[in-house]
């Protein structure tokens, strides 16, 4: 009797580092998913890891860490220097088992340094980049200041020619948005592929039984690149509701620019953020990102989103359609947005947050692993 399971092909996965579920690991997960009716997974390998679930079909799979994985976890991005180390090393322990047992694909889920990872000879490696390193490449001033941001200057022109060099060990790129994918090709000088990343547009939805209010939202880390203050001061010159859910470092300063319509909430559960998305007027989203899930599910609850007209944004929210652009990062032109933004088009909403659902992503996946098995 054939064992089939034995004549599968066999993947790789490799994530920067596993210390939480965040949007990075959801990705890794759906990906996971994608992959495991198609071939054999037993391994991901990662520079970091502290045992933290990610999902089902990844929390199923073994982990190699790196040597720096000794290291406690909050002096993980002070070893920046040493990430070429910590992938070199995880080069050796992938061939290694590849000696064992072959592999025929290795899929990468990068925004550090991951995507360095040399592959066994013939080997083809995919990279799914979120971004090339913000601290390095693009944002280095919203990451680090004071010791750390001293470092990273020093640090940044080895490691961008380390980072560059290394590229060439990818096969192909596939990018989380439009702007990632000139990130790409401006860092790297490679092309890649379009692949959005899987927004939960089956969980999140409109509802008949939720009251739709006229207050703003904002959701997200309270961090200094988020931008909320600038939320808080439209809010504060219109004196208009508006909630914020999230926490993070930057809490207590919001806290003390907020007026008395700014209030702070919690959404413990998905449940809990759904229906504050499903009862806003609208979701302020007034920050550069690469991608930004957020802006998507606020639009599959039908909630039209005002973003900053750059980043994932571009690809996100539909101008005069799903919502609205603003240029600038000032409160003037955020209040403008706010003011243009469409009402009643909870439809439009949702019909353009359906083109990021998760079946969407796993089809794409799934086409590029066909692909590349049915080559080998």
């Amino acid at each position: 009797m054939v064992d089939r399971k034995a004549t599968k092909p066999r993947i790789a996965l490799c994530h920067d580092w596993l210390v939480a579920r965040r949007g990075g690991e959801l990705v890794l997960e759906a990906i996971a998913e994608a992959a495991d009716s198609l071939a054999n997974l037993d391994i991901v390998y990662t520079m970091f890891d502290n045992g933290a679930p990610i999902g089902k079909h990844t929390d199923e799979l073994l982990r190699q860490s790196s040597a720096l994985n000794s290291v406690p976890d909050y002096l993980r991005r002070w070893l920046l220097p040493l990430y070429p180390i910590a992938v070199w090393q995880l080069s050796r322990k992938l061939r290694a088992r590849h000696k064992e047992r072959p592999y025929d694909l290795v899929i990468s889920t990068h925004s550090s340094a991951i995507k360095a990872i040399n592959p066994p000879t013939d080997v083809p490696h995919v990279c799914y980049c979120h971004a090339p390193a913000r601290y390095i490449w693009n944002q280095p001033g919203d990451y680090a200041s004071g010791l750390m941001g001293l470092g990273l200057s020093l640090i940044r022109p080895f490691y961008k020619v380390w980072d560059r060099k290394t590229a060439s060990r990818v096969e192909r790129f596939l990018a989380n948005s439009t702007h990632t994918q000139t990130q790409i090709r401006r860092s790297y000088k490679r092309p890649s592929d379009v692949c959005f990343p899987p927004v939960r547009t089956g969980f999140f939805t409109p509802s008949e039984k939720s009251i739709r209010r006229d207050h703003w939202l904002a959701v997200g880390a309270l961090v200094p690149y988020k931008r909320f203050d600038l939320a808080i001061e439209a809010a504060n010159k219109r004196k208009h509701p508006l909630v914020i859910i999230g926490s993070g470092p930057e809490e207590q300063k919001l806290r003390a620019l907020a007026g008395p319509t700014v209030s702070f909430e919690s959404a413990e559960t998905d449940v809990q953020l759904r229906e504050a998305y499903r009862t806003a007027r609208l979701l302020i989203f007034p920050q550069l990102e690469d991608f930004g899930i957020v802006a998507v599910e606020a639009q599959a609850c039908g909630t039209p989103v005002v973003a900053l007209a750059k980043g994932g944004a571009l690809d996100t929210v539909i101008d005069n359609k799903t919502g609205t652009h603003f240029q600038r990062q000032t409160t003037d032109a955020l209040l403008e947005a706010i003011d243009r933004c469409p009402k009643h088009n909870a439809l439009a909403c949702r019909e353009h947050a359906e083109r990021f659902s998760e079946t969407v992503f796993r089809d794409q996946i799934a086409s590029v692993i066909r692909e590349f098995i049915r080559r080998g």
